[in-house]
């Protein structure tokens, strides 16, 4: 496995642009609150640390993983949001509703992406077990929150680039 003993959070070999000019959205799954409260702690973390003003953050909880497609369309449709973030968790079960949600919310979040054209970003862990999940929401392999607030900061910058 690639990611054995390895932290995946590591920006260090990266530049990360400052996020002060910029509003993102997060919109955070409740279920598996454990995890996406974790993982929603790392991406908030991560944006105010390059540079985003707490102001300008703005978090939504949504009842579950399916339902971040319909949050991020909510807030990107009030046109003040530069980048939605996505959490959730979706840990496989019996049946093959895992992959039901999983498909959809992959789906979702790029659909709502192109609608808009706005970075729409998918930090949804799809993990086979708990301690996967837990491993990856701030443990040995690092913070998928985090990696969302980079993915976004980055893509907000190239959309203003982009734009100009």
């Amino acid at each position: 496995m690639s990611t054995q003993l390895k932290n995946l959070s590591d920006f260090s070999h990266t530049q990360v642009p400052s996020a002060a000019a910029y509003r993102f959205g997060i919109v955070v799954a409740e279920w598996n609150a454990e995890i996406t409260n974790a993982l929603y702690q790392g991406a908030y973390n991560s944006l105010v640390t390059n540079g985003a003003l707490p102001e300008n953050i703005f978090t939504h909880p949504v009842p579950g993983s399916f339902e971040l497609t319909s949050g991020a369309d909510l807030l990107l449709k009030t046109g003040k949001i530069d980048a939605v973030i996505c959490l959730g968790c979706v840990i496989q079960g019996e049946t093959r509703h895992f992959d039901f949600i999983c498909n959809a919310v992959a789906n979702g979040v790029s659909n709502v992406a192109i609608k808009y054209s706005k970075p729409v970003i998918f930090g949804v862990l799809t993990t086979d077990n708990q301690q996967q999940a837990i491993d990856r929401a701030g443990g040995k392999h690092g913070n998928k929150g985090d990696e969302a607030a980079i993915t976004a900061i980055k893509m907000a910058a190239l959309a203003e680039t982009l734009n100009d």
